[in-house]
């Protein structure tokens, strides 16, 4: 047996026992956990602030670096995502729908756990503790899997957790992290059939991809964002300028935040200057098509093919100048990662239009794309966001956590 295989066993008999936990016990752990990430603060600083100095000397760009750190107010941030998912509703054993056969055989579809969730996940320690609460109060176990880069805030963040969940009387294997950070673990990973019943990614487009093709065990592809603001020849230019800014530098490291800027070509003489004075404040790096340049000047580098692929997941955007609505739409057809789009208009049968026509699991009317958050959605945290079709998408909260069962009550009931 394997390191993979020994964390997957001790997952799998601790998923037993949360399965069977109500939803008072369940809420007494998420309140210990918070509790104790803020009684561990500076214990947990510190420990971060050995991932950033590793991450200082591996010259990581100054917006991952940001996705990285912990302070306390992130920690007292954590901590209140953490009660907000105690407060929820608990979906464990709701009823889904229920019937009565001809037969008088009662059939009902209840909402039960999953079982055991992989997260493999990079940079962002958050996600460590954001992934585990919601996975219990989902009533699974969980098996993480952070980035080398976080190692030491995560191995921290999970000692914390494991503490909270033994005082209320759970097993600490219900949250377990993933220690080794080789490749081989990684696979191992990906390959715990019999253990996992699913394993979701978190992070850029490689690790995604990777997980996609190498694993053998369900996947939830989640997360590339080569999101995407239409600036439609009706916007209003200080509604426009407003949202193409929040979208692009509120946050520029996260999957939600835009890459590419469409701008119809009746506007794009009045906008982009002035989009283009909102993100100089930023220091944002412009690649342009040609007709860009031609407005803004030679400091706008010229856009390629690949630019308008990219998640620059930094101060970087790509700008198109469009000539309508359809060539905005194909252009977000071809590049985009299918997780979140905007348009801003006045005209509402063009917002129509982008809504029935651009296929991404979130999609905006005059509202930034930084919105496609569970904790914004009123999920409170999430576990990702889904960009596939199958039994989520969007922003994943507790019921993307759990599955259906049907139980059937009979009475003697013998089939002819």
């Amino acid at each position: 047996m394997n390191y993979m295989e020994e964390l997957g066993q001790k997952a799998k008999q601790a998923s037993h026992v949360i399965a069977k936990a109500g939803a008072v016990l369940k809420n007494q752990a998420l309140e210990a956990i918070a509790k104790n990430l803020l009684n561990s603060t500076e214990e947990i600083i510190s420990a971060n602030q050995k991932d950033l100095e590793q991450a200082v000397k591996n010259n990581m760009n100054l917006a991952m670096q940001d996705r990285l750190k912990l302070d306390e107010t992130r920690i007292k941030n954590i901590a209140n995502a953490v009660l907000k998912v105690a407060s929820m509703e608990d979906v464990i054993g709701e009823e889904v729908r229920g019937w009565i056969r001809p037969n008088g055989l009662r059939i009902r579809q209840v909402r039960v756990p999953m079982g055991v969730i992989g997260i493999i996940f990079e940079s962002r320690p958050n996600v460590t503790v954001d992934a585990a609460v919601l996975c219990l109060k989902a009533g699974n176990a969980v098996i993480l899997r952070g980035g080398k880069e976080a190692i030491f805030s995560n191995t921290c963040l999970v000692k914390v957790m494991q503490n909270a969940l033994t005082s209320v009387g759970l097993p600490a294997e219900l949250v377990q992290l993933v220690e080794k950070t080789d490749r081989e673990t990684a696979g191992d990973m990906m390959r715990l059939n019999g253990y996992l019943d699913v394993l979701i990614p978190r992070g850029g487009a490689g690790l995604i991809q990777a997980v996609v093709k190498q694993a053998t065990v369900p996947v939830i592809e989640t997360g590339a964002g080569n999101c995407h603001v239409y600036i439609d020849e009706s916007a209003d230019l200080e509604m426009a300028v407003a949202i193409a800014d929040n979208a692009k530098t509120q946050r520029p490291s996260v999957c939600n935040a835009i890459e590419t800027l469409l701008v119809h070509e009746n506007i794009a003489e009045k906008f982009l200057p002035e989009i283009q004075q909102a993100f100089e404040k930023h220091k944002v790096i412009i690649h342009g098509c040609e007709n860009t340049r031609k407005i803004l000047g030679d400091s706008v580098i010229l856009a390629t093919e690949e630019d308008y692929f990219k998640e620059y997941s930094n101060y970087e955007i790509a700008i198109k100048i469009v000539k309508n609505i359809e060539n905005a739409v194909n252009h977000i057809l071809k590049y985009s990662t299918h997780h979140s789009e905007s348009i801003v208009t006045q005209n509402m049968q063009n917002a129509e239009y982008f809504l029935n026509s651009v296929d991404s699991s979130a999609v905006y009317v005059n509202a930034s794309t930084r919105f496609t958050d569970g904790e914004e959605f009123g999920f409170g945290a999430e576990i990702g966001i889904s960009t596939q079709k199958l039994h989520a998408r969007g922003p994943m909260g507790l019921l993307a956590l759990t599955t259906t069962q049907y139980r059937i009550t009979g009475n003697g009931q013998i089939r002819s």
